[in-house]
């Protein structure tokens, strides 16, 4: 069961165990995860079919929306099908590469994620505080150099990750007690010091996540100052209730990542299934939420798509 490569012996395969405690609820449970998949899938494929076919929203606003729904596809990808297959067909087993590759992909675009709605608050704080400038200020040129840079930082932060893992020993225990492979959990599978490979994980995530949640933070707080500074009400009540749907979003991305980050760190006495279904959640609800939030809730997107069904139904 296990492989020799680089003075390293890793196992073959692994075991993810799904969700413990819940197997008699699995199968509507899975229906539940796929539904939310499925519906994630079509509405970031649409968002991205509009905006690639629409040269009239070939804006930053919409450019980062792209990022966005891409990421959410990429992220929701990594691990749903085969959570579904663990749930459904009880296919347990993953092969050591793919565990590799799937903490790769998680990880990184979860970088990318939060890089991208970090983006976004900076357009939307451009956008309100500086009208006049926004076009000159977020160029094209300037929005793909942004999008550029979230991507190069996901991908060489969490590279290490992977070559660190790969160059270390297993323990004969190969099984991961939840849905997919993530960094924490197959750490605890090392039978080697694993001190580096934690302080590293702690810089990634506060240098991403830190970096990323004040920027956001302060931009959202300097827009809300200039929201109250508005003289009508209605613009105030209309520009407060995107504010508050944006960060809603936010909320459901980092809230669950903290949580599953911390737990994983620290939480040793919070139940099994408590950490598990955070998890879950994790990646399961941002990427059908993002969509939603950002996409159906903007007029231009919100019509493209009703006269797409109009034209259908004609």
């Amino acid at each position: 069961m296990f492989t020799s490569r680089n003075s390293s012996t890793h196992p073959v395969s692994f075991i993810l165990l799904g969700i413990p405690g819940l197997e008699n609820s699995q199968f509507c449970i899975a229906f539940l995860f796929c539904v939310t998949y499925v519906v994630a899938v079509l509405v970031n494929i649409t968002i991205l079919h509009i905006i690639r076919t629409d040269n009239s929203l070939h804006e930053p606003m919409y450019l980062f929306l792209a990022m966005l729904a891409t990421s959410d596809l990429i992220l929701s990808s990594s691990t749903q099908p085969k959570m579904l297959a663990i749930l459904w067909s009880h296919a347990h087993e993953i092969e050591y590469h793919a565990c590799l590759t799937q903490v790769f992909f998680i990880h990184a675009f979860a970088s990318v994620e939060s890089g991208v709605l970090m983006a976004m608050a900076l357009d939307r704080y451009v956008a309100i505080c500086f009208p006049l400038q926004h076009s000159s200020i977020l160029t094209t040129d300037v929005v793909v150099k942004l999008g550029v840079a979230v991507m190069v930082r996901g991908l060489l932060l969490v590279s290490p990750i992977c070559f660190m893992i790969s160059r270390m020993p297993f323990c004969p225990n190969r099984v991961i007690p939840q849905s997919y492979c993530e960094h924490m959990a197959v750490l605890k599978l090392l039978c080697a010091d694993t001190r580096l490979n934690r302080a590293y994980g702690l810089f990634v995530a506060f240098s991403v996540g830190g970096f990323d949640i004040l920027v956001i933070s302060i931009s959202y707080a300097m827009i809300l100052r200039a929201v109250l500074q508005l003289p009508s009400g209605e613009a105030r009540f209309k520009a407060f209730g995107t504010c508050a749907s944006h960060i809603c979003v936010i909320l459901a991305l980092y809230i669950p990542a903290l949580f599953t980050f911390l737990t994983h760190r620290f939480g040793h006495h919070v139940p099994q299934l408590v950490h598990i279904m955070f998890a879950n959640v994790y990646l399961l609800v941002p990427p059908m939420l993002n969509p939603i939030i950002y996409g159906v809730r903007t007029k231009q997107i919100r019509d493209r798509v009703m006269r797409g069904c109009y034209k259908k139904d004609v």
